[in-house]
């Protein structure tokens, strides 16, 4: 059986002051500006969270590693949960520097130059409940994530797959690392089409219809032809993206 240190011991200055909210107000007092934190009732020394100013973001989650002295931040929006601030750290004065810029309600990227370890996701906040703004947001997640990855020809098969109208007005996800598209938001995906798979540089691209390239329908050498064939294989006039609930009764995945 796994066991993991005190969190008393990984983090004295907390205990110190009896909660992880404590501490990250009393770092706010000393850098001289406010912050409203609340603690957690089960395990007050490693989960806290903040508030956003902003009707539009969830509260900032705050945790504490539990086998190294480290923390992480994740916020939210409300509509599918997904998160458009995400970072690590060692520093919490740094954590209590993006919670104040979260409860500000500032800008995305203001909040990333304010604690320079938080990493924007590529959405981008939607006020209104809009599953085409939301879409968006998800692709804009989808190429940041691409771009980011030591995987040129995925990067590539997003571009691609972005820049063709009839998959950009789809939502996309990722599955085993296939590209996949769906008629829904999430949390509840509605999966159209086939599936798009970068190989690594000098492998082919393969359109499938199942994961792992079950049910092969092309395999090209471009990621513009491996569009090309996924649009081929679209069901006619799929219609606009509606939202994911979970009672909506469609065949539906999770995604990744």
């Amino acid at each position: 059986m796994v066991t993991h240190p005190d969190p008393a011991d990984l983090y004295p200055d907390v205990a110190a002051r009896g909660s992880l909210a404590a501490a990250l107000r009393a770092l706010a007092d000393e850098s001289g500006f406010s912050l409203s934190v609340t603690s957690s009732s089960t395990d007050p020394l490693r989960h806290s969270s903040a508030e956003s100013g902003l009707p539009y973001r969830k509260a900032l989650v705050i945790s504490a590693w539990a086998v190294e002295r480290r923390w992480s931040i994740r916020g939210e929006e409300p509509f599918e949960g997904s998160p458009l601030v995400q970072g690590e750290t060692d520093d919490l004065a740094q954590v209590a520097r993006a919670a104040q810029a979260w409860q500000a309600g500032a800008a995305l990227s203001d909040i990333r130059e304010a604690a320079p370890f938080v990493r924007l996701t590529g959405r981008f906040d939607v006020p209104e409940p809009d599953p085409v703004r939301l879409t968006e947001s998800e692709w804009q997640r989808m190429r940041t994530e691409a771009g980011e990855q030591d995987w040129p020809t995925h990067h590539a098969l997003v571009e691609a797959a972005y820049a063709e109208p009839a998959l950009r007005a789809l939502y996309p996800f990722t599955s085993h690392w296939a590209l996949r598209f769906s008629t829904t938001t999430r949390p509840r995906l509605t999966i159209i089409g086939p599936c798009l798979l970068a190989g690594r540089v000098g492998q082919a691209y393969k359109v499938s219809k199942g994961f792992a390239g079950a049910g092969l329908l092309a395999e090209v050498t471009t990621a513009q032809e491996a569009v090309a064939a996924a649009v081929r294989h679209l069901p006619a006039g799929p219609g606009p993206v509606t939202f994911g609930a979970f009672n909506n009764g469609s065949r539906s995945g999770s995604g990744t």
